[in-house]
């Protein structure tokens, strides 16, 4: 028994903790995906250039040969007779000056031969480390994706014991409402502060019934007071739940204002809260990665997190929030 207490009493935690674990494994198989990216890119040049530098090995390596063969018919050069043989000073000079030029150039070859030749035994021992490397990539991050399956496997039995289990039902709900209690002292602290708006700035209630989506999806969960239907407790929601549509995952500011929360607060996962002046906030929830931070000025429809699933009973969802000085304000008539 007590086991099971002190699972119950830590499964917003755990839900919590798992949803940050995801996030990171998630980050890592995309840190992967591009370390990956790059081996095959340059497993692609290797590829190309190591048939190119054979090509012209060949090409040196007959050049060589020809080298070889007229050295070996004539045989050793004899100066002493090339001299004498020559008929004047000035025909000496011309053919000394060819013979210097042949010797540079069969030089040349057999030089730019062997360099070639370093850059294949190179580039072919780079190729196989590549393609270990390649290797290696795709092991961990299937590694990490079965580590990511086995988190939201955990993530979705915990789910489901919080909705089937009465007992654990009703000790997250006060949980829950601990949390909201601890989010409404912060929106307390910030309404004293002093922050500075952009004198331009339309007011929020002006674009009541206009605003845009802060993410386009499904309302999952309602505004206001909710019967649950099993265990027929009452539960206040003082925002909605937004599950996004596939291929969904930014989430954007609803009105132009300033950011003054972008942190993690325990209950709704990252969470950001913009002021919009005249003391009207939007706050969004439950986000996996946070683009913004305390003092940014934002507009209509800025990015300003990805979605995701820490903290959250429904999944992979968007938590959000309008809000007059501390009293909720029900989204849906504010939203377009």
């Amino acid at each position: 028994i007590e086991e099971g207490e002190e699972k119950e009493s830590t499964t917003l935690s755990q839900l919590e903790r798992i949803g940050f674990n995801k996030g990171l494994i998630k980050k890592e198989i995309s840190l992967y995906a591009i370390q990956l990216k790059k081996a095959n890119r340059e497993l692609s040049s290797l590829n190309k250039s190591i048939p190119e530098l054979e090509a012209k090995l060949g090409e040196e390596k007959q050049s060589i040969e020809k080298i070889l063969i007229t050295t070996y018919k004539f045989g050793k050069f004899n100066f002493l007779q090339f001299m004498l043989q020559a008929e004047n000073i000035g025909a000496l000079i011309s053919e000394n000056k060819n013979l210097t030029l042949l010797a540079q150039y069969q030089g040349k070859i057999i030089s730019s031969y062997m360099e070639n030749l370093d850059q294949l035994e190179t580039a072919e021992k780079e190729l196989q480390t590549k393609k270990k490397e390649a290797s290696r990539l795709i092991k961990n991050a299937e590694k990490k994706r079965k580590e990511l399956q086995a988190q939201e496997r955990k993530n979705r039995t915990l789910i489901t014991e919080i909705k089937k289990n009465k007992k654990l039902h009703l000790q997250t709900l006060e949980e829950l409402k601990v949390r909201a209690q601890q989010l409404l002292i912060l929106i307390e602290k910030l309404l004293k502060e002093d922050i500075s708006l952009p004198i331009n700035l339309i007011p929020l209630y002006e674009k009541k019934g206009k605003l845009p989506w802060p993410i386009e999806g499904k309302v999952t969960t309602e505004f206001g007071l909710q019967r649950h239907p099993q265990f027929k407790t009452t539960t206040m929601n003082n925002g909605i739940e937004i599950s996004p549509r596939k291929n969904y995952v930014i989430v954007r500011a609803i009105h132009p204002g300033k950011v003054v929360y972008s942190d993690y607060f325990q209950g709704y996962g990252n969470l950001i809260i913009v002021d919009h002046g005249m003391s009207y906030y939007s706050l969004y929830g439950h986000c996996s990665d946070i683009l913004v931070k305390k003092g940014d000025l934002v507009k209509a429809e800025h990015p300003i997190a990805l979605v995701g699933d820490i903290g959250s009973l429904e999944g992979d969802s968007v938590y959000f929030e309008i809000r007059f000085k501390t009293k909720p304000l029900n989204p849906l008539q504010w939203l377009k």
